[in-house]
């Protein structure tokens, strides 16, 4: 649908932007935190730097929260890092960790700004990680739930938006990048039984937040790319719908309808797979009802038709930064994605596109009839400070402005929608590309190469942001 009008946004919509605990906060051996196995997998990402430092937010949580507020924030999304609450195997929660969550949430509120708060953003502890052999083993339901529980009675007063798990789809969908995968020759079964295992996870995260948390509402952090069919062959069609079964739609219907959907049980007959769902699991599940969507969106993909004697290809991103190096997977009988002619990329060669945060929206929407947030969306860069100490990024500004115009059209179509939560607030650790690959309003001054002296200086898209939250929506700028 056209409109005649520019997007009006909700008087009480929040506005604000997103970081997670261990590509932000630093201080990974301080305060009794101890190390987690995303710091580990960091830490062969070479030639980047790791997460030991990053924006080194632990130290400058104060001054960070400042300039959000004179950003205009309404809202912040944080995630909170496991082994900072419970540094080991301990009947005791870390007191130290505790109190710097309450120090930021209070800061925050303070300032008027909603903490928004994910709970596991793949900062699994080593030692759980040692004690129940990752995700594999069903002892971490307990552990998880335990800390969650935490949690909820140590911040639940004040914080009332969480989130369970950060993209879970993904963590599956690329088990051996995000270090989920530990044996990758049977990963192609083991996954959906890891994925049972974080279903059931996630539902405890969500019935104890409705228990613990006065008016708390919970949702799934689900990452989202919607994906078209590459022509109006029909077979693209079923392609497509293929493609967004397995990397996200299955996910999708378990959140929503707290079952596993008939496409997902009948791939599991055809490949043998059995994700070892034990009795009384569907019973718990059905009692963890969520309240909302929150969505991580970035691009969109293109599929078309896969023939069954086709030679598999594993989706390998560029981890360079140089168009080019990203090759797009083959899944033999189901789907393969190709480029899209009609959209620019990044240097990342990440898709340009941002219609694709409407449909998501309508999508979602049309689906499931559950209000939404968007938790990440943003744009990559190698951004530096010129001469004038200033650091302009023009293209960060053209893309959020774009993304947040889509965001608009989709509450005008009548899609309900929360919080606009962009990636990220300061310059942080990239997930494969160290500090090297910039995506925040806030330049942080430090290199893959050098520690340096970590100021924060605000960056031209920061100021343009600024304008528009303060106008609800309506100062697109130039």
């Amino acid at each position: 649908m056209f409109y005649k009008q520019d997007p009006v946004f909700p008087k009480d919509f929040l506005w604000g932007a997103s970081s997670a605990a261990w590509q932000v906060e630093g201080a990974v051996n301080e305060d009794g935190r101890t190390t987690a196995i995303i710091d580990l997998n960091s830490q062969k990402k070479k030639p980047y730097t790791d997460n030991s430092i990053a924006a080194d937010h632990y130290h400058h949580y104060e001054e960070d929260v400042k300039l959000m507020a004179e950003c205009g924030f309404s809202s912040y999304r944080f995630s909170i890092a496991w082994p900072r609450i419970y540094p080991s195997d301990s009947t005791e929660p870390n007191q130290k960790g505790i109190d710097f969550y309450n120090n930021l949430i209070n800061e925050l509120i303070k300032h008027n700004i909603e903490p928004i708060v994910t709970l596991y953003h793949y900062d699994m502890p080593v030692w759980v990680d040692e004690k129940y052999n990752g995700w594999y083993d069903r002892g971490i339901i307990d552990a998880f739930d335990r800390y969650v529980r935490t949690c909820f009675t140590e911040f639940g007063d004040r914080v009332k938006y969480w989130h369970s798990l950060n993209e879970q789809n993904m963590q599956i969908c690329y088990g051996d990048w995000l270090g989920v995968a530990k044996y990758p020759e049977t990963w192609f079964k083991d996954k959906w039984k890891v994925n049972h295992i974080m279903n059931m996870c996630h539902a405890k995260a969500v019935i104890a937040c409705h228990e613990l948390v006065e008016d708390g509402k919970i949702g799934p952090v689900p990452g989202y790319v919607p994906i078209y069919p590459a022509s109006a062959h029909p077979d693209d069609q079923i392609a497509a719908m293929n493609a967004e079964e397995l990397t996200e739609k299955v996910w999708n219907d378990f959140y929503a309808h707290r079952e596993y959907n008939g496409f997902i049980k009948s791939y599991w007959k055809e490949n043998d797979i059995d994700p070892e769902i034990h009795d009384g699991d569907m019973e718990l599940i059905k009692e963890a009802k969520i309240d909302f969507f929150a969505l991580n969106c970035y691009r969109s993909n293109t599929a078309k038709a896969c023939g069954i004697d086709e030679e598999p290809r594993e989706y390998k991103l560029n981890k360079s930064g140089v168009k080019g190096n990203l090759e797009f997977p083959k899944v033999p009988g189901l789907y393969q994605l190709t480029e899209n002619p009609y959209v620019e990329t990044t240097d990342w060669d990440w898709e340009i596109d941002p219609v694709a945060m409407r449909y998501m929206l309508r999508y979602v929407w049309d689906h499931y009839q559950l209000p939404m947030m968007i938790t990440e969306n943003g744009y990559g860069a190698y951004d530096s400070v010129s001469e004038d100490g200033k650091v302009h990024d023009p293209k960060r500004i053209e893309f959020l402005r774009d993304q947040i115009y889509q965001v608009g059209l989709a509450i005008m179509d009548g899609c309900e929608v929360i919080s606009y939560n962009p990636w990220s607030f300061t310059d942080l650790l990239s997930t494969g590309n160290g500090m090297a690959k910039r995506y925040g309003l806030v330049y942080i001054n430090t290199t893959d190469e050098e520690l340096l002296d970590l100021k924060r200086i605000p960056k031209d898209s920061f100021y343009w942001y600024s304008n528009l939250i303060k106008s609800n929506g309506s100062d697109w700028g130039k």
